[in-house]
Formats: structure tokens, sequence, C-alpha cells
């Protein structure tokens, strides 16, 4: 059984679209939010929060009714293209609420937007397991990592170009926002113009059906998740999670509000912040495959542990520069580096912990966990940055990147030596974080 490549990536056309956006949600509403309309960073970290909030609602919300949903075109599709039309409409209104600094109407169309995306994230992730055999989903999850890596990477490139500044000095964000909106238009043209869902999932589901019928064999008993674990595996579990917590505390903080510090603390623009948030991804990307042979080696426990102390390291050197200076990109190539090490392994030590057939119940407790923290730090670390100052944002993350040190340092299950990935690309199955 072979991975059919060109269907998998076609299929990730939905997810590159989305990442695009997020990359230049968390670029430029900071940014707009301080300079347009002058509020407070403790305030604005409450609306960069509101995705997550709302994530938690709408992702299962509309994950189950896509399962439910039977039309001509697929049951992900109208979901897809529906929520992509609404997104690229209502995304444009926002330079139009800069321009004319109306912050309700800002408000509205942005709360509008969240809404519109999360109608369809569920949806478009789901395509991808839906039209791929069980036994290549690895695969096929890897390709999709490197598609919405692509569509980050795309909008962190075309930020430097597309973004003007008027006779006032004022940034401009239109043809910016119109760029992204139009390649997320291109990847979903080229989604249903080639890809058949309903044909390609009847397929899929024909070559499954053996091992749904295995999976209905098994026993109530194993799938009792979280109750059936012995004291010392929830303990184990419970240390693990609290890491990813933390870590992503850390890691968000910095990644949602580093537009405004560079503009504010450094004085430079969103280019330079760019730049180094795209040094930061390709570092990432970069680094999969031979994270993957490293942790076959040493365990990922172990290479947990070298990301954390390299990650926490990293953001308190940052520190040291009162100004932008070419050294701060290696800097985020060893973030890059060390989030890699991080995400490579994470997830599969909270899954390692499971049964087989418990792996969506631990899936579920791991983005419980990771959206909590995303959740809450862009509140915390905004209440530091109005009240405190901007110097608070990388001792913040570095304090909450180390304290995750300790709670994985303590977790005595999950860990183990994989295989090496059999090919470069199984390097990139690490989840859609």
């Amino acid at each position: 059984m072979k991975l059919n490549y060109r269907r998998t990536i076609l299929t990730g056309m939905a997810f590159l679209s989305i990442c695009a956006f997020w990359q230049l949600y968390d670029n430029v509403v900071p940014l707009i939010l301080k300079n347009t309309f002058n509020m407070r960073d403790d305030v604005a970290g409450v609306i960069m929060a509101l995705d997550n909030v709302l994530a938690l609602f709408l992702l299962p919300f509309f994950g189950k009714l896509s399962d439910g949903c039977n039309v001509r075109i697929g049951k992900r599709m109208p979901f897809i293209i529906g929520g992509t039309a609404a997104a690229v409409v209502l995304m444009n209104l926002l330079p139009i609420a800069d321009k004319s600094m109306n912050l309700v109407f800002f408000v509205v169309a942005l709360g509008l937007l969240l809404v519109a995306m999360g109608t369809y994230r569920s949806p478009a992730v789901a395509l991808m397991p839906d039209l791929t055999p069980k036994p290549l989903r690895s695969k096929g999850n890897a390709i999709i990592n490197l598609m919405g890596a692509l569509g980050g990477v795309f909008t962190l490139g075309v930020t430097g170009f597309l973004v003007s500044k008027n006779a006032a000095g004022k940034e401009d964000y239109t043809l910016l926002f119109a760029a992204v909106s139009i390649l997320m238009v291109i990847a979903v043209i080229i989604l249903v113009a080639t890809i058949s869902e309903k044909k390609m999932a009847a397929e899929v589901a024909k070559i499954n059906e053996d091992e749904k019928e295995e999976q209905k064999e098994l026993s109530k008993k194993e799938q009792r998740g979280f109750s059936s674990l012995s004291p010392a595996m929830r303990k184990s579990l419970m240390l693990i999670l609290a890491s990813v917590a933390l870590w992503f505390m850390g890691y968000n903080a910095v990644t949602t509000a580093f537009t405004k510090y560079v503009s504010v603390q450094w004085g430079y623009d969103i280019k330079a912040a760019s730049q180094c948030l795209m040094v930061a991804t390709v570092g990432a990307v970069l680094s999969y495959l031979p994270v993957g042979m490293l942790s076959s080696k040493f365990g990922r426990k172990r290479m947990i542990q070298a990301g954390v102390l390299l990650l926490a390291a990293s953001f308190a050197s940052a520190v040291l520069f009162t100004t932008f200076h070419p050294a701060v990109y290696g800097i985020f190539g060893l973030v890059g580096m060390s989030w890699a090490m991080i995400n490579v392994n994470s997830y599969p030590m909270v899954v390692e912990i499971s049964k087989g057939s418990d792996v969506g119940k631990y899936t579920g407790y791991y983005y419980t966990f990771s959206m909590a923290a995303q959740t809450a730090t862009p509140i915390i670390s905004g209440w530091l940055l109005e009240n405190v100052g901007y110097q608070t944002l990388f001792p913040y993350a570095a304090i909450m990147v180390a304290l995750s040190f300790i709670t994985i340092s303590l977790s005595k299950h999950g860990d183990n030596r994989p295989e090496p990935p059999k090919s470069k690309l199984e390097a990139f199955d690490v989840g859609d974080d």
C-alpha cells in the first residue's frame, strides 16, 4: 500500500490556507490594536485569546457537524468552501477598519472572522484521514504539516514587500491582507477542482473496512481512558500535560506579541519581525528529520529536555539585545530547532501512555492543555507588557519554558526510543500545532 502523494498534497491546500491566515493574524492584529486603536496590551491580550476560546467550542462542534453532513460534494467540502469564502470577505474588512480607525467596525469584523475560521478548521484537518487509508495517515499528516508550513512561510515572506506606509508614517496592510486572501481562494479552488471527496472517501472506507471490524472487537475495558491508568501513570500523564501547557505558554507569548515587541522595544517594523519568525519556522522544518533520528537514539524525554533548555536559553539570550541585531536571526534559528525537538516528541509521549483504542481521548487531553495555555498566555503576558513593560516578554517566556523542564523531568512514563524515520517525509509527522 502506497500513499497517493498527489492527492495528499492537494488535500493539504486547505490547511495551507488556514496557516497562511493565522500567521497573518498573529503578526498584524496585535499591531493594529496597539498602533491604530491605542489599546492597552492587557486588553489586546484578551482579544488575541478569543480565537482559542472560540476554538474550544467551534472546532468540536463543526467537526461533529461535518461528520453528519451528506451532500453531493462531500461532507467536509461545504464547510471548507463556505468558511473560506466568509473568511476572505471578512478579513479584507480589517484594513478598512484600520484606515478609518473605527474600533467597533474592527472588533465586529474580527469576531465574525474568527467564527468563520472556526467553522472549517476541523473539517479541513479531517479531510486528510477521510481520504487516506489508516496505515498511511502518519505520512499523510507529514505532508499536511509541510503544506501548513508553506502557508506560514508565504505570509512571512510577502509581509516585508506588501506593507507600505502612508504620508503620516502609518503602516498600510491592505495589500498584505489581499495577498493572503488571494492565496486562500486559489488554494481552495485547486482543492475543489482536483479532489472528488465523496468518491475518494468511499474508496478509502472500503480499504478500512477490515480495520473497522477489528475496532468493534476492542473491549470496553480498553476504552476507559484516564480512569484505567495506575496512580503512577496518571501522575506522569498530568506532569506531561502540565509541561505541554507551560512550554506553549512561553512559546505562544512570543509568537503573539513579537511584532509589537520589535516595534516598541527595538524600534523596527514588521518586516524585521517577520524575517525572524520565518527563520524560526524554517529552522523547525529543517530540524524535524535530525530530531527524529536523535530521538530514536536518546529517547523522546531526553530530546524534549534538551529542547526545553535550548528554548529557555534562546528566549533568555534575547533579553540582552536592546535593539535589533543580525545575531537575533541566529537566536530564532535556535528557537525553531528547539521547538522542533519539543514538538516532535511531546504528543507521542502523551499517546504512548494510552492503549490502542484510547488514542483519540489522549489526543483530546493534549489539545485541551495546549489550547488552554494559548488562551491564557496572551492575557497574562499582555498584562505584564502593559503594567510592567515590554522588557518582560522574553523573561516571561523563558521562565514558563524553564518550569516545564521540572515537570517533564518528574514524569516517569511515556518515554521510549521510537524507530528512526523510514523516510525524510515521516519526520514531519508532528501534529498540527
